[in-house]
């Protein structure tokens, strides 16, 4: 094994000095000489270059329609409405802060028991006004209620929106 290693070694060294007398004679490379090129004069321009020149036209951008590009989507998103005053203490808080904590029923209609981040706790029942964007009670039923609202998105068009309150089950 050592014999096979020594003469892998001389191999090598013998392979680099032959790869290195070959190019003992050259001193890199020949200098480069600039190659001077006649300058062309400019040509005048023709009737039919000018005549192209004047008939572009420049382009102008109409935002009628069209939402600001540089304004940010998330910045008016998250803008909530003011707060407005002789609202009632549903109304201050945003329906997803809610949280639903019992349904009872009689015989003429469903009342659900609601629970504000203030901890206080209020009774609704169809058709009451919930949250800060004027969301209507639609249906309570046995284990959830359901909101709808009109939320103003990113263009400034009324959409829909429907939230589901579901009663905690005893393992969640």
């Amino acid at each position: 094994m050592k014999k096979k290693a020594n003469i892998f070694c001389y191999f090598v060294i013998a392979l680099a000095l032959v790869l290195g007398a070959g190019c003992k004679g050259k001193k890199g490379t020949a200098p480069v000489h600039p190659v001077k090129r006649p300058v062309a004069k400019a040509a005048e321009p023709s009737p039919l270059q000018e005549e192209e020149k004047v008939e572009r036209q420049t382009y102008t951008y109409d935002a009628k329609g069209r939402r600001d590009p540089f304004t940010s989507l998330i910045d008016v998103a998250k803008a909530k409405p003011v707060k407005r005053k002789g609202a009632t203490p549903m109304e201050n808080y945003d329906v997803s802060e809610i949280t639903l904590l019992a349904v009872v029923w009689d015989s003429h209609q469903n009342y659900a028991l609601i629970k504000l981040p203030d901890n206080k706790t209020y009774t609704i029942r169809k058709g009451m006004t919930l949250g800060l964007y004027g969301g209507k009670v639609e249906e309570i039923a046995k284990d959830s209620v359901l909101i709808r609202e009109q939320i103003k998105d990113y263009r400034g068009q009324f959409k829909t929106k429907d939230t589901l309150l579901r009663l905690r089950k005893e393992g969640e």
